[in-house]
């Protein structure tokens, strides 16, 4: 029996970028939120509703009183980015993952979906990383502001479910790569980059391109549309407080459970695959005086595998699709510069 209603109103905090998109676009395949059927997804802008803003939030959520609430809204960023604005990673998402999760909670929310990141564990976490791992040891230097703030969006979540009973849940996310990504050459993730600087060096007929770091780094990508198909599932199958919800080694509910493809490759490798979707002949060179961050960073999935859900887009399949993607953004004059 599915958690989740045909006539659930569903709130999708974060709908118009890449994470919360690929959730939306999910949730109409599943025909959840059709007005025929009693549903309604909530999607307000920016401008309809400012996440930062407390007051704003509390009377939003009295007014619209949502069944189902998806947090996907975040500020993010790559290395460069954490690098520069540590405040604003960490002060802007406390504040917007706090006021979501309190408001949804006062006002009578039934179920809370919670979208973390990988970047949670330690640096040198055992490989592939179990949901255990948290809290274990230090953090990667380069994302530690990101990190903190979703580490306690989770403890968040968890503790109004420990002390009043809310169906709050979280995912955590690998490296996600797909339609709506963030293509800033400064301020973007590793595929997006990667994708933008080797495209640029292409159409410039450039005979070679520099690329951050060595190029060792391990990383794990899961293509957005299988993320958004996870969080459906999750909503679907998955609470914390049901007797069989995926415990962990001590036996207590999961807080949160993992998600990618459990499969991953070098940033060298990486991008020597993008530079042949993109149609890119030339020498890739590495600058190694530029930060790594952390060495590898693999996900044990086996938990969300364990109650039905695997991801289906891989690597060889989805990249393809990014760089169709950059190109569309290109096209039609939306790259960021």
């Amino acid at each position: 029996m599915s958690l989740l209603r045909p006539s659930d109103s569903i709130f999708i905090a974060g709908a118009r970028g890449m994470a919360g998109s690929a959730i939306r676009r999910a949730l109409t395949r599943k025909g959840y939120g059709d007005p025929a059927r009693g549903g309604a997804l909530l999607t307000p802008t920016r401008q309809q509703l400012d996440l930062l803003d407390g007051q704003a939030v509390s009377a939003w959520m009295q007014t619209n009183q949502p069944d189902v609430v998806v947090l996907a809204a975040a500020t993010v960023g790559g290395i460069e980015a954490n690098r520069s604005r540590p405040a604003d990673f960490l002060l802007q998402n406390l504040s917007l993952q706090t006021h979501v999760m309190e408001a949804a909670w006062q006002a009578g929310t039934r179920r809370l979906l919670f979208l973390g990141s990988s970047c949670i564990y330690p640096k040198f976490a055992k490989q592939p990383i179990r949901e255990e791992a948290l809290l274990t040891g230090a953090l990667e230097p380069t994302n530690e502001w990101y990190a903190i703030a979703k580490i306690a969006g989770i403890k968040l979540a968890e503790a109004l479910r420990r002390q009043h009973g809310f169906d709050a849940i979280s995912l955590m996310p690998t490296n996600l790569y797909g339609p709506g990504d963030n293509y800033h050459p400064t301020g973007s993730h590793v595929l997006p980059a990667l994708i933008r600087r080797i495209h640029e060096a292409k159409l410039s007929n450039a005979p070679s391109v520099t690329c951050w770091g060595s190029g060792t780094p391990l990383r794990e990508f899961l293509h957005a549309d299988d993320l958004g198909d996870a969080c459906v599932f999750a909503l679907e199958h998955w609470s914390a407080l049901a007797p069989d919800a995926p415990k962990d080694d001590q036996g207590a509910p999961l807080a949160f459970l993992n998600v990618g493809t459990g499969i991953d490759l070098s940033i060298r490798e990486l991008a020597e695959q993008v530079s042949q979707a993109v149609g890119y002949g030339g020498t890739i060179h590495w600058d190694t005086s530029k930060p790594d961050g952390t060495p590898k960073k693999q996900l044990n999935v086996s938990q969300l595998r364990d109650l039905g859900w695997s991801a289906r887009i891989p690597l060889a399949a989805g990249l393809p699709l990014a760089v169709q993607d950059f190109e569309q953004t290109l096209a039609t004059g939306q790259l960021r510069q």
